[in-house]
């Protein structure tokens, strides 16, 4: 099981820290690559971020780069999502995803095997 949390109420430029934890169908959480995924209302989900198994390579969305940061800790099984300079758009709710094929990490969500339940995000003009 996947769990996220994390999420809360900010005002823009604000900032919140996400966290996944957890174990993976039997595996070590840390053979797998993560990522944040976020789904506004009326919008479809769209991919936020991700890291592969080591920590080593990461990526971002055009709209998240250079305000988000992804990181992990493989000795706590956890992988963190640091949000700053938070904006209205940001609103989301914001779920984690293992991806059994952890050497990169990869943006499309049929890559990823198991889903955490979300954790809300609200951004207040």
């Amino acid at each position: 099981q996947l769990q996220a949390s994390g999420g809360g109420l900010v005002q823009a430029g604000g900032s919140l820290r996400l966290t996944c934890a957890g174990v993976v169908s039997g595996r070590t959480f840390n053979n797998y690559a993560i990522a944040w995924f976020r789904q506004a209302p009326g919008k479809e989900r769209e991919f936020v971020s991700s890291i592969d198994w080591s920590g080593g390579n990461t990526d971002y969305s055009d709209s998240v780069k250079g305000r988000f940061a992804i990181s992990r800790d493989n000795d706590k099984k956890m992988v963190d999502l640091q949000m700053n300079s938070l904006k209205p758009e940001d609103t989301a709710i914001y779920y984690c995803a293992a991806d059994a094929y952890g050497v990169a990490p990869r943006r499309a969500e049929y890559e990823y095997d198991y889903w955490g339940q979300g954790t809300q995000v609200t951004v207040s003009s």
